[in-house]
């Protein structure tokens, strides 16, 4: 008999979640530009500008869409930005949608995947870079969602005459967007859908604030529309253990998303008050009955320092990580950075961090669609060792609301390099001290820092250096770039690196000018 209550229940939950959101839907598509975008190994892609229009049924519940202006159907209109990259022979794609969060008002796909080793991209950017993403056939979808960043959120006049917007609707639209460009053929006005046909699995990815808007947006039941779940996987970076605070009505000019906490505010309500650890959502996702996607969550060094990532392994108490559910993987890039910036902005101490991480992204990006298209199982967790933090490094402690939280940062070995995790061949055959702290302002905490050995003994003696020397740690430039080719295989082999990135990490360690410079070849003709 509880069984029978219990499925019951179920069936009237989910009967109740797809009722919910039978309204919403997307119902035009206003294309404003179309041009070439380049030619890649899948062939010439497009890049389409255009604006998304919907709406979405009052009932939802969303807080304060029910008090926005209805239009002539009953329902509450709204409107997104969108950017499309995608090919422009449909039978050259791969089946395969990646929907990105724009971070800010900014996309970041191609920083996050087509970035090129020696000049990182900046979230923004449409720069083709080494033209991962379209060689691999994928389309790509920038879908914008935030207060002041491109979407046109619902809002209203509270009782007080103040005008306030439903920045929860962000969730909304991006599920209607993502159920839109892989199912619909045309929009209600006839205008087709340039990806209509195209798309058998549907893809997302977010870095940071957007992987907490990923986070939230599967926690609150938005990954379901209807029937459909909406994303099959998801690609979630350096997210810490936070989630996003927009469900709620906010003022303006600012969306209620802009806020982390900080070393000088650590307190900030919203981010770090609710589910800290994927676990913990994927069990509330799976007790609606849903289909939770394929995840993969990836985290830097630096995110230990600055984000609390320890809470999102263990929860709110102890040291012991949480055992993750068979949808999740977690990587964690060892001597990694939240962000990487090319030029060390002035008032922070140290050096910034310098270790390209992008290879790890284009890997597993790539190891997650086979996951999902293909069940092709992905490599195993990697997480880096951690250890109860100290007061040195500075790191972020827990809100005084987590009175039982415990922060961890990766434990270090003798070079202060972290133990454990996936381990790129910077890392593995070392010419400095990778992901420390920097500074503890945001900005300058969040680029970690690099700390260059001594070239020889002498030179480390001078500096009162105790790592070994370069001298002392490597024969020649061949030792040193024989080893890193060892490590480069080691990754490909176990699925964190492509040919393609090993050839260019091997070429990098063998014109390193760590060995002096490179001396010309009097017997040369």
């Amino acid at each position: 008999m509880k069984n029978s209550l219990a499925s019951l229940a179920t069936a009237a939950a989910l009967s109740s979640l797809f009722a919910f959101h039978a309204a919403a839907e997307v119902t035009r598509l206003e294309i404003t530009s179309t041009q070439p975008y380049g030619t890649f190994r899948a062939g010439n892609y497009t890049l389409i500008q255009a604006t998304l229009h919907g709406q979405l049924s009052p009932t939802e519940k969303i807080p304060g869409l029910d008090k926005a202006p209805l239009n002539a159907a009953g329902q509450v209109d709204y409107s997104t930005k969108l950017v499309l990259m995608m090919p422009t022979d449909p039978s050259r794609g791969n089946g395969a949608l990646l929907v990105d969060v724009p971070n800010r008002g900014k996309a970041y796909a191609n920083a996050l995947y087509n970035s090129p080793r020696d000049e990182p991209f900046q979230s923004g950017t449409f720069e083709q870079g080494t033209g991962f993403l379209q060689d691999n056939g994928f389309s790509i979808a920038e879908v914008y969602w935030e207060l002041g960043q491109g979407a046109n959120l619902p809002s209203f006049i509270d009782a007080e005459g103040k005008r306030k917007y439903v920045e929860g609707a962000g969730f909304a639209m991006m599920r209607d967007a993502g159920i839109f460009l892989a199912h619909a053929a045309k929009d209600s006005t006839g205008t087709a859908n340039p990806l209509a046909g195209m798309i058998s699995r549907t893809l997302a990815s977010g870095k940071s604030q957007t992987g907490r808007f990923l986070k939230g947006f599967l926690l609150n039941g938005f990954n379901m529309a209807g029937p459909q779940r909406v994303f099959d996987g998801m690609h979630v970076f350096v997210s810490g253990s936070g989630l996003l605070p927009i469900m709620q009505t906010g003022t303006g000019p600012e969306s209620s998303a802009n806020g982390t906490p900080s070393f000088t505010n650590p307190d900030l309500p919203g981010v770090h008050d609710g589910l800290l650890t994927i676990g913990e959502i994927t069990a509330q996702v799976v007790a609606r009955g849903e289909v939770a996607p394929k995840m993969m969550l990836i985290t830097t060094s630096t995110d230990y320092y600055s984000l609390r990532a320890s809470l999102g392994r263990t929860g709110a108490e102890g040291q012991a990580d949480q055992t993750l559910p068979a949808n999740v993987r977690m990587y964690d890039i060892a001597g990694s950075s939240h962000v990487l910036i090319p030029i060390k902005p002035p008032h922070c101490t140290m050096v910034q961090g310098v270790l390209d991480w992008t290879p790890v992204s284009r890997a597993t990006f790539l190891r997650l669609d086979q996951w999902v298209g293909s069940n092709l199982a992905p490599p195993a967790t990697q997480l880096m060792t951690l250890e109860r933090a100290s007061t040195t490094p500075a790191t972020l402690r827990a809100p005084a609301s987590l009175p039982n939280a415990v922060m961890q940062v990766p434990k270090l070995d003798a070079d202060g390099n972290a133990l454990g995790g996936v381990r790129l061949p910077d890392l593995v055959a070392p010419l400095g001290t990778h992901g420390g702290q920097n500074s503890p302002e945001t900005r300058c905490s969040l680029m970690g820092s690099y700390i260059p050995f001594a070239k020889d003994a002498a030179q480390r003696t001078e500096n009162n250096d105790l790592r070994p020397s370069v001298a002392e740690r490597y024969k020649n430039r061949d030792d040193y770039v024989n080893r890193i080719r060892g490590a480069a295989f080691n990754l490909l082999e176990s699925g964190f690196l492509l040919r393609d990135d090993a050839a260019v990490i091997v070429q990098a360690a063998a014109a390193t000018r760590a060995f002096g410079e490179l001396k010309p070849n009097p017997n040369a003709r």
